[in-house]
């Protein structure tokens, strides 16, 4: 008899092989593997956000594009309009997480941005990644 097991991905059964590699890049051996898709997901989404279009080889629509955004003068309207356009491309990049919160907060002195974006996938517990911008 066959035992379906819920809201868990058929990668993660076998423990002992790598699904991709974290981001950043911080371990003595350059590279540190990810065994599990909740893992890889969040260094997906990073990889997502840190990179622009055009920027990747061979899939030039890959990337936020918010280098271009960052540039310009932190206003409540810019910071809606960057957290719109996050939600948008974050949801039709990857279509099984779901985005619960983007949180940008500005920090003025510094003339950066805080972002936290909270998800979770598979309906599984939620993530939280934390960027400054």
């Amino acid at each position: 008899m066959a035992i379906r097991i819920s809201n868990k991905n058929p990668l993660d059964v076998n423990q002992r092989v790598a699904i991709g590699v974290s981001i950043p890049f911080s371990s003595p051996s350059i590279f540190t593997s990810t065994y599990f898709t909740t893992e890889q997901i969040k260094s997906n989404i990073i990889n997502y956000i840190l990179t622009n279009t055009g920027e990747r080889v061979l899939n030039p629509n890959f990337g936020a594009n918010i280098q271009k955004q960052l540039f310009e003068q932190i206003t409540p309207s810019s910071l809606s309009t960057l957290e719109v356009t996050l939600r948008n491309s974050i949801q039709s990049n990857f279509p099984t997480v779901k985005v619960n919160k983007i949180t940008l907060t500005p920090i003025y002195e510094e003339n950066t941005v805080q972002l936290s974006i909270d998800y979770s996938y598979l309906n599984n517990t939620a993530e939280t990644i934390n960027i400054t911008l």
